[in-house]
Formats: C-alpha cells, sequence, structure tokens
C-alpha cells in the first residue's frame, strides 16, 4: 500500500513542480542556510528536468564542493570533489553529470538533496531508487552531516507515507521559506 501511495503523490509533485517558482528567493533562501557553514564539504547535485537549480549557491559557498556519483543500483552513492567546472563533468545515469572517475571521493558534511516532494514533517518523496535514503543512513552512523531538502514549494504534499529506511531531511529550502521540521 506503502508503494502505491508513494508514487500516487509522486506523480502530483512532480507536476506542479513543472510550475517552478521564484528561482532568486530559492537562492537568497539556500545562501542563507549555507553562510551557517562556511568551509563545510558540500554536496550539490547536478539538476535534472525541472529541478530546482543549486548550482548558484554551490558557486558561491566558501567551502569545497562535491557531486553524488551512482556506482551501482542498490548502494549508497559515492561523492567526488569538484572544482565547479562544469567542462570537468561526465554523464551519468538519469541525465545527471558528475566529476570524472580520477576525481578523489570525499565525504560531504552538508548535502544539498534533490526530491519530487516534501512534508513538513522533513519527509522526503525521492524518486524511488533508494540512493538518498541508503547514503544519508551510511553518513549519518559516521558522524554530523545536514541534510537540506531543495524543492519549490509547490512541491509540498500534505503527508508522506514513511517506511523503516527514509531518512528524514534536517532542513528544506523552498523558495517561500526555509524549513526546519
Amino acid at each position: 500500500m506503502t508503494a502505491l501511495a508513494k508514487e500516487r503523490l509522486r506523480h502530483q509533485a512532480l507536476a506542479a513542480r513543472s510550475g517552478g517558482g521564484d528561482a532568486a528567493s530559492l537562492m537568497r533562501h539556500l545562501q542563507d542556510v549555507l553562510a551557517a557553514r562556511p568551509g563545510a564539504v558540500l554536496s550539490g547535485y547536478w539538476p535534472i528536468r525541472d529541478e530546482a537549480d543549486p548550482r548558484p549557491a554551490m558557486a558561491a559557498h566558501a567551502g569545497p564542493l562535491c557531486l553524488p556519483v551512482v556506482t551501482a543500483r542498490g548502494t549508497p552513492l559515492i561523492f567526488r570533489a569538484w572544482d565547479g567546472d562544469p567542462t570537468r563533468l561526465e554523464r551519468g545515469g538519469f541525465g545527471t553529470r558528475h566529476p570524472e572517475e580520477g576525481a578523489p571521493e570525499v565525504l560531504p558534511e552538508v548535502l544539498i538533496v534533490p526530491l519530487a516532494g516534501f512534508d513538513r514533517r522533513g519527509n522526503r518523496l525521492g524518486y524511488g531508487g533508494g540512493y538518498y535514503d541508503r547514503t544519508l543512513e551510511k553518513l549519518r552512523r559516521g558522524g554530523d552531516v545536514l541534510a537540506v531538502a531543495l524543492a519549490w514549494a509547490v512541491q509540498e504534499l500534505p503527508d508522506i507515507p514513511v517506511e523503516p529506511v527514509d531518512q528524514p531531511m534536517d532542513l528544506i529550502v523552498t523558495d517561500r521559506e526555509i524549513i526546519r521540521p
């Protein structure tokens, strides 16, 4: 039942996401969050389709950057250092881009996380692969990490069904506000 409910909510949230939002406000809010963690190793993502784009805030971050890499189905993501130069990226699965294979692996301290939908309790509805849930579980076992969901406000859902493997977000940044669940 939960998988079917999540699929319906995912469809609803993705349809709403196509409407976008105020990109300048979204970046202002994200930069406010990142300013509290200067020097932290920051993982963003290369946006696909109509995802909220974290790259302007990443470029302004006063610290090292990295991007996630999918290495195999059903495994946590790894993160490779990135100097911000888009010409040093290669194509990944799902339409993403990531640093070249020779780039060093790093452990992020702050992750900007993409999503399909979110609720005010900090629950994130992803795309169904579980990559970020497995990754956050592993990173949190190793120490302090801040998970920041990035979304348009229109992606908010009233209530997302939660399974034991689902990892909550610490913050949700939208174009309207910063939500602290």
